[in-house]
């Protein structure tokens, strides 16, 4: 469980820093070991390429499912073995994922096959977030508020700027999730009650969000509504663009790791086996506990509007 932790939240051992100048130095390729159980290893994201679902985890894990998450089977190429903490596709066909040692890779065919795109052996800091407006414009965030933009998708990823925050001397809060929001806005949702704001993906406001642990996911409701959710079931929401912010009430007190909207009904899930729910507008949300208590990692939903989460313990499939 601690190891668990530590990915998602960025509070990893290192054994030293890269100068700020040192370009990233290519990891040497190694690809991803094939498991008989995929589907039961430990996962850390999972999202959706049109109607595949797609799941990343340790070692270089990336897993398909064409069935609504009933089968999965391994992805044909996978360049790398570093654990890979997100993914996200553009379109049925492009995506992205990265993870540690600063890596990202590619893929063009919904995931079967994936090409490295960056890597950084110079020092491990991690990625942890990923996102893309379109086909070309993305981003990707990690530890120690590393941020970075491609324009070209991915052919290049150019290290972004962020200042400070309020009454601090450098910028060097994790930054844990990218949240695509509405009219065009990017949100980063990180360390410390962190909430970025951008409006052109360069230049970004910390926003006032009133509290003073982490975050580490996000999601935009079909309404507009932003929701932000981390430590200790800590679930916050904002009505009016990031501006100001509302605490919820999760229904316990286990870490939000993901969130997921159908039909204006909000979904959560946690570490310890929680999941919540709750319509866009609650203020208080129902929650309950899986028996075995498996630290649920992220949450997708399939056509049929069953979830899919990513667990500790692999894939698990429930009704919403």
């Amino acid at each position: 469980m601690r190891n668990l932790i530590l990915t998602i939240t960025g509070l990893i051992l290192f054994s030293g820093a890269a100068a700020a100048d040192d370009a990233p130095k290519q990891i040497v390729p190694a690809a991803a070991k094939g498991w008989s159980n995929p589907a039961g290893r430990m996962l850390l994201d999972v999202t959706r390429a049109g109607e595949r679902i797609v799941a990343v985890g340790e070692h270089g894990l990336a897993i398909l499912s064409d069935d609504g998450g009933k089968t999965f089977r391994q992805a044909k190429h996978m360049p790398v073995n570093s654990t890979l903490t997100a993914v996200t596709f553009a379109d049925a066909q492009k995506g992205w994922a990265v993870g540690h040692w600063g890596v990202i890779v590619a893929t063009t065919d919904g995931g079967e096959n994936w090409q490295v795109q960056r890597s950084d052996t110079s020092v491990d800091q991690p990625l942890f977030s990923v996102a893309f407006r379109n086909a070309t414009e993305g981003w990707a965030v990690g530890l120690w508020s590393i941020l970075l933009q491609t324009k070209d998708g991915g052919k290049t990823w150019t290290p972004e700027h962020i200042q400070a925050p309020p009454g601090g001397k450098r910028a060097d809060k994790n930054l844990n999730k990218i949240i695509l929001g509405p009219n065009g806005n990017i949100f980063i949702a990180g360390e410390a009650g962190s909430v970025l704001r951008s409006r052109d993906g360069e230049n970004w406001t910390y926003l006032t969000t009133g509290y003073s642990g982490s975050f580490w996911t996000g999601m935009v409701a079909s309404n507009g509504a932003i929701f932000v959710g981390g430590l200790r079931g800590s679930l916050y929401r904002s009505m009016d663009g990031g501006t100001t912010w509302k605490m919820l009430d999760s229904g316990s007190k286990a870490s939000i790791t993901g969130l997921v909207e159908n039909g204006g009904k909000i979904t959560g899930v946690a570490l310890d086996g929680y999941t919540f729910s709750g319509n866009i507008d609650s203020e208080v949300f129902a929650s309950k506990q899986k028996e075995n208590r498996a630290a649920l990692t992220s949450v997708v939903m399939n056509k049929a509007g069953q979830l899919v989460v990513a667990s500790k313990e692999g894939i698990v499939v429930q009704q919403n």
